[in-house]
């Protein structure tokens, strides 16, 4: 990754450094084959996608916000918090652009680009009825989770030869990720009385999930780094995430053609 500091080849010597690059060009591989692998076996379980895979604003969340008639910020903020903490396509993404990231300036950085983004086409989407197609935006979303596991992979630089600017690609994925979390409300029969409060409300409430998650994700990393155990599985995990990653393009394609073209 071209990150200041960031990558775990840039704490050792020059060996060490090259026996790490040896080994994430080696295990580019694996994640391919265990995307094939998984993607095959999904595809043999009619169903499996619908329930393990759908998160939406459902059930008394969705009649909550059917019954607001005016500003009711607090209800919102929870909305967005459990929205975020819950969202594990979100909770991907970010889990893999803080991976290799050492340095608390450099999360504060990635984080709050990521945040700017989010936050920009969520209002912009639901105050201006921006309309998107949800299985697209959320495919895209699952790009954004292959795309940061094959970074954290060397995968541009072993396979493409080049390394693409993370700090753009985590602020322009950030505005993805927005409208995915916009077209959720869409969905929801929002009353325009109170709107941008409650707008608001839900984007303070994202914020605080994602607090909440980041917290949780880096008190993990930081034990983790510790132990020998990190650089052992620290490809592998990657692997995985690239894996559920090409698996939620999957599961989105696949609703976007099934339930035809909005």
């Amino acid at each position: 990754m071209q990150q200041e500091a960031t990558d775990i080849s840039s704490t050792r010597g020059p060996s060490a450094a090259k026996r790490s690059d040896r080994r994430r060009r080696r295990l580019v591989g694996v994640g391919w084959i265990a995307f094939i692998a998984a993607a095959v076996g999904v595809l043999l379980i009619p169903g499996a996608w619908d329930t393990a895979l759908a998160h939406g604003i459902g059930g008394r969340d969705a009649a909550f916000v059917a019954a607001t008639k005016g500003p009711d910020a607090l209800p919102f903020m929870y909305l967005g918090a459990k929205h975020m903490v819950t969202g594990y396509d979100h909770l991907l993404f970010i889990f893999g652009v803080i991976f290799f990231l050492y340095r608390l300036r450099d999360v504060l950085i990635y984080v709050t680009l990521f945040s700017i983004g989010h936050s920009i086409t969520l209002l912009a989407g639901v105050l201006l009825k921006i309309d998107v197609n949800a299985y697209l935006v959320d495919a895209i979303i699952g790009l954004s989770v292959a795309y940061k596991a094959f970074d954290n992979l060397g995968g541009f630089k072993s396979v493409f030869g080049v390394q693409p600017n993370n700090k753009v690609a985590v602020a322009g994925f950030g505005l993805i990720h927005g409208f995915g979390l916009a077209t959720k409300l869409q969905a929801l029969r929002l009353n325009g009385n109170g709107l941008v409060a409650n707008m608001i409300g839900f984007n303070v409430g994202v914020e605080i999930g994602q607090l909440i998650a980041l917290a949780a994700f880096l008190l993990v990393m930081l034990q983790w780094r510790r132990s020998a155990s990190f650089e052992r599985y620290a490809v592998a995990v990657n692997a995985l995430i690239l894996t559920a990653g090409f698996m939620l393009i999957e599961y989105q394609l696949a609703g976007y053609f099934g339930a035809g073209r909005t």
